[in-house]
């Protein structure tokens, strides 16, 4: 079994970047690839970025699309996401999931990963 751990997350003010990292431990990502989801209080988990095992693929939410980069190391086992651009709406607990699949798969659902992380969050001041 994966055991994800996300780091990064924190308090920046609009405008401001910052990096979130996902550490896989006990096994690698191999080969699957992994994403990033977000969720606020009250609303379902929403779909930021995956990436493909051999990172050559890559899939983005239509809100975080020319903002957010996602990027692997598997020598590292690390998947990274790197967010520009923050607005007060990014706000949120941001997770990392480990996918079924090799590649990302549209529609991006939850249910297509399979491990996930604990959370770390991320919040945007105005």
């Amino acid at each position: 079994q994966v055991q994800l751990v996300e780091s990064g997350g924190g308090l920046v003010q609009a405008g401001g970047s910052l990096r979130l990292s996902c550490a896989a431990s006990r096994r690698t990502f191999s080969p699957y690839a992994v994403g990033w989801f977000r969720q606020t209080p009250g609303k379902e988990r929403e779909f930021v970025a995956a990436i493909s095992w051999t990172g050559g693929n890559t899939d983005y939410g239509d809100s975080v699309t020319d903002r957010f980069t996602i990027s692997r190391d598997n020598a590292k086992n690390t998947v990274y996401l790197q967010m520009n651009s923050l607005k007060p709406e990014d706000t949120a607990v941001y997770y990392c999931a480990v996918s079924r699949f090799t590649a990302p798969h549209q529609p991006a659902e939850p249910s297509d990963y399979v491990y996930w992380g604990q959370g770390t969050q991320v919040t945007v001041s105005s």
